[in-house]
């Protein structure tokens, strides 16, 4: 009698945590968010004007060569560098300003329009840089030239259209490191937050760059707050599903997170994620062609067998 009580017991936490625990964990610490489809469609009304026009890539090269993107923003296809190095400027804005060669192939055009005239609320931060908090967002707001912002912003996007490559010449790992490389590493491939790391030939030389990295991540940390984690394994332990909602929206998963909205479009999600996969598992293209190649010898071999039962035993019967 006493056995059948403590199985009871047993029984019913187990069912207890079976039927609440489970199902809340699943359901708030790990909620089902429903993907939007990078449509963005919450800068509709900030942007409506920007994506009515249609842009002119010439007026729009002097429009950010001279509006100030260049002061911040490298663009290496155009020969404009950096101002300052990434360690310098990760300590003055909080992290490395992209390159913006590719900007225009990468992220969504509405989403460079919201981004160009108001940079917290395209990237979903407002909430960090409030009157109360004092905080101003590091990426100063566009707030035109003289003449129709909305006309200026479509110009410029124009720009940053004409001198990326194309969505096919786009490849997984220029996607990852225009948008997500500046503040995650993958330390699986090699990658840090200033880049790969290159092949030294001493210890020390090695030592340096190391020591930059610390110093870029002591930035990074005071400006999101803490160290934003390595995606070597992310999208291996946590699904294709949710890494690429998370890249979509970050805010639906953690309310109130430091991680912008990254605001790329579908096909460069895509990539980014396939990238993800390859620095977990760098040989799962080789092993599907392998397990394929394993079916069809399988295959063949059982064909084989039978033949060679029948063969053997024909004479037997």
């Amino acid at each position: 009698m006493k056995e059948l009580k403590i199985l009871a017991v047993v029984i019913f936490f187990t069912l207890v945590t079976y039927w609440l625990v489970e199902p809340y964990a699943h359901g708030v610490m790990h909620k089902q968010v429903d993907s939007k489809q990078f449509a963005y469609s919450d800068l509709d009304e900030a942007t409506k004007g920007v994506m009515s026009k249609k842009g002119d890539a010439t007026r729009g090269k002097d429009l950010v060569v001279n509006g100030g993107c260049t002061g911040c923003h490298s663009i290496t296809v155009a020969d404009i560098p950096a101002t300052m190095d990434a360690v310098t400027a990760a300590s003055s804005y909080g992290v490395n300003p992209p390159d913006l060669s590719n900007s225009g192939v990468v992220y969504d055009a509405k989403f460079l329009a919201a981004l160009i005239k108001n940079p917290a609320q395209a990237l979903k931060v407002e909430h960090k840089f409030t009157p109360e908090s004092g905080k101003m967002h590091p990426m100063v707001p566009f707030y035109g030239m003289g003449g129709d912002i909305d006309q200026e912003v479509a110009d410029m996007i124009a720009y940053f259209q004409s001198i990326a490559v194309s969505q096919d010449e786009l490849t997984p790992e220029m996607a990852y490191e225009n948008a997500c490389a500046r503040c995650h590493s993958m330390k699986y491939l090699n990658w840090t937050e200033l880049g790969p790391k290159p092949s030294f030939k001493t210890e020390i030389e090695s030592l340096t760059y190391d020591l930059k990295v610390l110093e870029y991540q002591d930035s990074l940390k005071a400006y999101m707050g803490k160290l934003p984690p390595d995606l070597s394994m992310q999208a291996l332990a946590r699904g294709e599903t949710r890494a690429r909602n998370f890249i979509e929206d970050p805010q639906s998963y953690l309310e109130g997170t430091a991680m912008p909205r990254v605001g790329v479009n579908a096909q460069s999600a895509e990539k980014i994620i396939t990238y993800m996969f390859d620095s977990a598992d760098p040989k799962r293209e080789q092993r599907d062609t392998i397990g394929t190649y394993v079916i069809y010898f399988s295959i063949l071999l059982a064909i084989l067998a039978i033949l060679w039962k029948k063969e053997v035993w024909r004479d037997l019967k």
